[in-house]
């Protein structure tokens, strides 16, 4: 760690207490605007890696979603159901199945970015120029902190 002076170090702390606490709210406000409510917030992360990262077996998306095997087959079930996503056949392994996300997933993950994003643009307006500039910059920073 750099040689830092005790007066950074508060804040630095303050500035990560700000951080997770707008975090925090923003992602709270985010996850309560959902264009299909009848689908949990497990289904539609689910759903996202899905489009995010493509087909892959149900353990492989269980432990990309941080949840136990048995609740993610219960989510997959869930899905296949609503016509959200489709078992397919393993390329290498008979034995396995890999999941897969549909179109129709992909048009309700859309639409709900596209409300979430909607709702983002609607708060940025109230910034002036210097804090979108911010932002700006700030943006590709909080990425690469959602991706440690």
């Amino acid at each position: 760690m750099p040689n830092v002076t005790p007066a950074a170090h508060a804040d630095d702390a303050e500035t990560v207490n700000t951080l997770r606490i707008a975090v925090l709210r923003l992602s709270r406000r985010l996850r309560h605007l959902r264009v299909d409510r009848t689908l949990s917030l497990a289904e539609m992360s689910a759903l996202g890696t899905l489009a995010r990262c493509g087909a892959m077996t149900p353990g492989e998306l269980a432990r990309k979603e941080h949840v136990q095997p048995p609740s993610m087959t219960r989510i997959i079930a869930l899905l296949v159901d609503r016509g959200l996503v489709r078992l397919e056949p393993h390329p290498e392994d008979r034995r396995q199945k890999l999941v897969a996300a549909t179109d129709e997933a992909e048009a309700v993950l859309e639409a709900s970015r596209g409300q979430r994003n909607a709702w983002l643009t609607q708060l940025a307006d109230e910034l002036d120029e210097e804090e979108w500039a911010a932002l700006r910059e700030a943006a590709p920073v909080l990425h690469k902190l959602a991706h440690l």
